[in-house]
């Protein structure tokens, strides 16, 4: 906090507590989710990302990038589901 208000940034991070206790006061609130912590969300449901079973990067890095194309695959919406089946 204090090296982001050394370069002038303005912090505009609220804490989950404070975001809960609005959202109680205001029910059409609706508790926001970064997207950072969104896209995280999203690649923790791919277990073997999750584990690190890989030992070799390059391995890692092509599951990686597979996960990306499937969670991108997902996003579009088609008549039939390429995915699931």
């Amino acid at each position: 906090m204090k090296i982001m208000l050394a370069h002038g940034y303005i912090p505009h991070v609220v804490g989950r507590k404070s975001e809960a206790e609005c959202k109680k006061r205001d029910p059409k609130k609706l508790a926001r989710r970064w997207v950072v912590e969104a896209c995280h969300g999203w690649f923790n449901r791919f277990r073997k990302l999750l584990v690190r079973y890989e030992k070799l990067e390059h391995t890692f890095l092509a599951l990686n990038h597979l996960a990306a194309a499937i969670i991108a695959l997902r996003k579009i919406s088609l008549p039939i589901n390429i995915i699931y089946g």
